[in-house]
Protein backbone atom coordinates (compact mmCIF):
# COMPACT_ATOMS: atom_id res chain seq x y z
CA UNK A 1 0.00 0.00 0.00
CA UNK A 2 1.28 3.46 -0.89
CA UNK A 3 1.90 5.82 2.01
CA UNK A 4 1.33 9.54 1.55
CA UNK A 5 4.39 11.63 2.49
CA UNK A 6 2.14 14.56 3.44
CA UNK A 7 -0.01 12.46 5.74
CA UNK A 8 3.09 10.94 7.34
CA UNK A 9 4.51 14.40 7.98
CA UNK A 10 1.34 15.35 9.86
CA UNK A 11 1.65 12.29 12.08
CA UNK A 12 5.21 13.25 13.04
CA UNK A 13 4.60 17.00 13.50
CA UNK A 14 5.60 18.55 16.86
CA UNK A 15 3.13 18.19 19.71
CA UNK A 16 1.76 20.77 22.11
CA UNK A 17 2.52 20.75 25.82
CA UNK A 18 -0.36 18.63 27.13
CA UNK A 19 -0.66 14.84 27.47
CA UNK A 20 2.50 14.17 25.54
CA UNK A 21 2.90 10.44 26.24
CA UNK A 22 -0.71 9.81 25.28
CA UNK A 23 -0.38 12.06 22.22
CA UNK A 24 2.75 10.30 20.93
CA UNK A 25 1.10 6.94 21.53
CA UNK A 26 -2.03 7.99 19.66
CA UNK A 27 -0.05 9.41 16.73
CA UNK A 28 1.87 6.17 16.31
CA UNK A 29 -1.23 4.00 16.71
CA UNK A 30 -2.93 6.11 14.03
CA UNK A 31 0.06 5.77 11.71
CA UNK A 32 0.02 1.96 12.09
CA UNK A 33 -3.73 1.40 11.83
CA UNK A 34 -4.08 3.77 8.87
CA UNK A 35 -1.23 2.05 7.02
CA UNK A 36 1.09 5.07 7.06
CA UNK A 37 3.60 2.84 8.81
CA UNK A 38 3.86 -0.56 7.15
CA UNK A 39 4.06 -3.94 8.84
CA UNK A 40 7.69 -4.77 9.70
CA UNK A 41 8.78 -1.17 9.06
CA UNK A 42 11.49 0.02 11.44
CA UNK A 43 10.76 3.17 13.40
CA UNK A 44 13.34 5.91 13.73
CA UNK A 45 15.46 5.83 16.88
CA UNK A 46 14.07 7.18 20.16
CA UNK A 47 16.24 10.27 19.78
CA UNK A 48 15.01 10.90 16.22
CA UNK A 49 11.37 10.44 17.23
CA UNK A 50 11.86 12.77 20.18
CA UNK A 51 13.27 15.41 17.86
CA UNK A 52 10.41 15.05 15.36
CA UNK A 53 7.72 15.22 18.03
CA UNK A 54 9.50 17.87 20.08
CA UNK A 55 9.40 15.78 23.25
CA UNK A 56 11.92 14.08 25.53
CA UNK A 57 13.32 10.62 24.87
CA UNK A 58 11.69 9.48 28.12
CA UNK A 59 8.29 10.44 26.69
CA UNK A 60 8.99 8.52 23.49
CA UNK A 61 10.21 5.50 25.47
CA UNK A 62 6.97 5.39 27.47
CA UNK A 63 4.89 5.70 24.29
CA UNK A 64 6.80 2.86 22.62
CA UNK A 65 6.26 0.73 25.71
CA UNK A 66 2.50 1.35 25.42
CA UNK A 67 2.58 0.26 21.77
CA UNK A 68 4.45 -2.92 22.67
CA UNK A 69 1.81 -3.69 25.28
CA UNK A 70 -0.85 -3.28 22.58
CA UNK A 71 1.02 -5.68 20.33
CA UNK A 72 1.65 -3.01 17.69
CA UNK A 73 5.41 -2.83 18.13
CA UNK A 74 8.22 -5.34 18.47
CA UNK A 75 11.68 -4.52 19.81
CA UNK A 76 14.58 -6.52 18.41
CA UNK A 77 17.98 -6.60 20.07
CA UNK A 78 21.45 -6.84 18.62
CA UNK A 79 22.82 -5.80 15.28
CA UNK A 80 20.06 -4.47 13.02
CA UNK A 81 17.76 -4.22 16.00
CA UNK A 82 15.27 -1.52 16.90
CA UNK A 83 11.51 -1.00 17.09
CA UNK A 84 9.48 -2.62 14.30
CA UNK A 85 5.82 -2.21 13.42
CA UNK A 86 3.44 -5.12 13.90
CA UNK A 87 0.24 -4.36 12.00
CA UNK A 88 -2.99 -5.68 13.57
CA UNK A 89 -3.57 -9.29 12.56
CA UNK A 90 -7.07 -10.12 13.80
CA UNK A 91 -9.01 -8.06 11.29
CA UNK A 92 -12.21 -10.07 11.66
CA UNK A 93 -12.26 -9.25 15.36
CA UNK A 94 -11.66 -5.59 14.53
CA UNK A 95 -14.63 -5.58 12.12
CA UNK A 96 -16.80 -7.24 14.76
CA UNK A 97 -15.87 -4.52 17.25
CA UNK A 98 -16.96 -1.80 14.83
CA UNK A 99 -20.19 -3.62 14.00
CA UNK A 100 -20.92 -3.51 17.71
CA UNK A 101 -20.09 0.21 17.66
CA UNK A 102 -22.49 0.68 14.72
CA UNK A 103 -25.23 -1.11 16.63
CA UNK A 104 -24.76 1.25 19.58
CA UNK A 105 -24.53 4.53 17.66
CA UNK A 106 -27.76 6.43 17.06
CA UNK A 107 -28.90 7.42 13.58
CA UNK A 108 -28.57 11.10 14.49
CA UNK A 109 -24.98 10.55 15.67
CA UNK A 110 -24.19 8.61 12.51
CA UNK A 111 -25.55 11.45 10.39
CA UNK A 112 -23.52 13.96 12.40
CA UNK A 113 -20.33 11.95 11.85
CA UNK A 114 -21.14 11.90 8.14
CA UNK A 115 -21.76 15.66 8.07
CA UNK A 116 -18.39 16.31 9.72
CA UNK A 117 -16.58 14.00 7.33
CA UNK A 118 -18.35 15.52 4.29
CA UNK A 119 -17.21 18.99 5.35
CA UNK A 120 -13.56 17.93 5.65
CA UNK A 121 -13.29 15.51 2.73
CA UNK A 122 -15.36 17.66 0.37
CA UNK A 123 -13.22 20.72 1.00
CA UNK A 124 -10.05 18.66 0.65
CA UNK A 125 -11.22 17.38 -2.74
CA UNK A 126 -11.98 20.90 -3.95
CA UNK A 127 -8.56 22.17 -2.90
CA UNK A 128 -6.85 19.09 -4.35
CA UNK A 129 -8.35 19.99 -7.73
CA UNK A 130 -6.80 23.43 -7.43
CA UNK A 131 -3.43 22.52 -5.92
CA UNK A 132 -2.46 18.91 -6.64
CA UNK A 133 0.82 18.13 -8.35
CA UNK A 134 1.52 15.51 -10.99
CA UNK A 135 2.90 13.25 -8.27
CA UNK A 136 -0.27 13.74 -6.20
CA UNK A 137 -2.43 12.72 -9.14
CA UNK A 138 -0.34 9.61 -9.75
CA UNK A 139 -0.79 8.55 -6.12
CA UNK A 140 -4.52 9.24 -6.33
CA UNK A 141 -4.90 7.13 -9.48
CA UNK A 142 -3.04 4.25 -7.87
CA UNK A 143 -5.03 4.58 -4.64
CA UNK A 144 -8.29 4.60 -6.62
CA UNK A 145 -7.30 1.36 -8.34
CA UNK A 146 -6.47 -0.29 -5.00
CA UNK A 147 -10.20 -0.72 -4.37
CA UNK A 148 -10.73 -2.69 -7.57
CA UNK A 149 -11.48 -6.28 -6.56
CA UNK A 150 -10.76 -5.58 -2.88
CA UNK A 151 -13.00 -7.12 -0.23
CA UNK A 152 -13.38 -7.00 3.54
CA UNK A 153 -10.60 -5.33 5.48
CA UNK A 154 -8.58 -4.71 2.30
CA UNK A 155 -11.46 -2.68 0.85
CA UNK A 156 -11.75 -0.70 4.09
CA UNK A 157 -8.02 0.10 4.04
CA UNK A 158 -8.22 1.13 0.37
CA UNK A 159 -11.10 3.51 1.13
CA UNK A 160 -9.23 5.12 4.00
CA UNK A 161 -5.99 5.40 2.05
CA UNK A 162 -7.74 7.04 -0.91
CA UNK A 163 -9.23 9.79 1.23
CA UNK A 164 -5.90 10.33 2.98
CA UNK A 165 -4.31 10.83 -0.43
CA UNK A 166 -7.00 13.34 -1.42
CA UNK A 167 -6.39 15.28 1.81
CA UNK A 168 -2.64 15.22 1.23
CA UNK A 169 -3.18 16.47 -2.34
CA UNK A 170 -5.06 19.48 -0.94
CA UNK A 171 -1.68 20.79 0.28
CA UNK A 172 -3.38 21.85 3.53
CA UNK A 173 -1.63 20.49 6.66
CA UNK A 174 -4.64 21.34 8.82
CA UNK A 175 -7.12 19.56 6.55
CA UNK A 176 -4.79 16.58 6.31
CA UNK A 177 -4.53 16.53 10.09
CA UNK A 178 -8.33 16.60 10.36
CA UNK A 179 -8.61 13.75 7.85
CA UNK A 180 -6.10 11.70 9.83
CA UNK A 181 -8.00 12.44 13.04
CA UNK A 182 -11.34 11.47 11.50
CA UNK A 183 -9.85 8.30 10.07
CA UNK A 184 -8.44 7.30 13.44
CA UNK A 185 -11.64 8.19 15.34
CA UNK A 186 -14.36 7.12 12.91
CA UNK A 187 -12.72 5.69 9.79
CA UNK A 188 -13.17 2.06 10.75
CA UNK A 189 -16.88 2.75 11.32
CA UNK A 190 -17.46 4.82 8.16
CA UNK A 191 -15.61 2.37 5.93
CA UNK A 192 -16.78 -0.77 7.70
CA UNK A 193 -16.59 -3.77 5.32
CA UNK A 194 -20.22 -4.42 4.43
CA UNK A 195 -19.82 -7.63 2.46
CA UNK A 196 -17.51 -10.13 0.78
CA UNK A 197 -18.07 -9.01 -2.82
CA UNK A 198 -15.84 -6.37 -4.43
CA UNK A 199 -17.42 -2.92 -4.29
CA UNK A 200 -17.19 -1.87 -7.94
CA UNK A 201 -19.45 1.13 -7.28
CA UNK A 202 -16.99 2.62 -4.78
CA UNK A 203 -14.09 2.00 -7.17
CA UNK A 204 -15.97 3.80 -9.94
CA UNK A 205 -16.70 6.71 -7.59
CA UNK A 206 -13.03 6.96 -6.60
CA UNK A 207 -12.00 7.08 -10.25
CA UNK A 208 -14.58 9.79 -10.95
CA UNK A 209 -13.31 11.90 -8.03
CA UNK A 210 -9.74 11.43 -9.23
CA UNK A 211 -10.71 12.45 -12.78
CA UNK A 212 -12.41 15.62 -11.50
CA UNK A 213 -9.30 16.51 -9.49
CA UNK A 214 -7.13 15.86 -12.54
CA UNK A 215 -9.33 18.16 -14.61
CA UNK A 216 -8.98 20.89 -11.94
CA UNK A 217 -12.77 20.91 -11.50
CA UNK A 218 -13.00 21.69 -7.80
CA UNK A 219 -16.79 21.99 -7.64
CA UNK A 220 -17.28 18.60 -9.28
CA UNK A 221 -14.60 16.96 -7.13
CA UNK A 222 -16.29 18.24 -4.00
CA UNK A 223 -19.77 17.22 -5.18
CA UNK A 224 -18.66 13.69 -6.08
CA UNK A 225 -16.81 13.27 -2.79
CA UNK A 226 -19.79 14.44 -0.76
CA UNK A 227 -22.13 12.10 -2.65
CA UNK A 228 -19.70 9.19 -2.16
CA UNK A 229 -19.59 9.72 1.61
CA UNK A 230 -23.33 10.35 2.00
CA UNK A 231 -24.10 7.17 0.05
CA UNK A 232 -21.84 5.30 2.46
CA UNK A 233 -23.64 6.82 5.45
CA UNK A 234 -26.98 5.75 3.96
CA UNK A 235 -25.73 2.16 3.66
CA UNK A 236 -24.46 2.25 7.23
CA UNK A 237 -27.83 3.54 8.43
CA UNK A 238 -29.52 0.56 6.75
CA UNK A 239 -27.04 -1.85 8.34
CA UNK A 240 -27.56 -0.15 11.71
CA UNK A 241 -31.30 -0.81 11.50
CA UNK A 242 -30.66 -4.41 10.42
CA UNK A 243 -28.36 -4.95 13.40
CA UNK A 244 -30.99 -3.56 15.77
CA UNK A 245 -33.55 -5.95 14.33
CA UNK A 246 -31.32 -9.02 14.53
Amino acid sequence: MRKSPSARSVLFAPLDQTGRVEAVTRRLVDAITLGLLADEEQLPSEAELAGQFGVSTVTVREALMALRQQGLLETRRGRGGGSFVRAPRDESRHATTWRERLREVSLSELRDIGDHYVAIAGTAARLAAERSSTEDLTRLELAAEDLRGATGAAASRAERQFHLEVAAASQSPRLTQQEVWLQSEQGALLWLPLGHDPDDTACTEHRAITAAIGQADGDLARKLTEEHILNTVDRLAELHLDLLGS
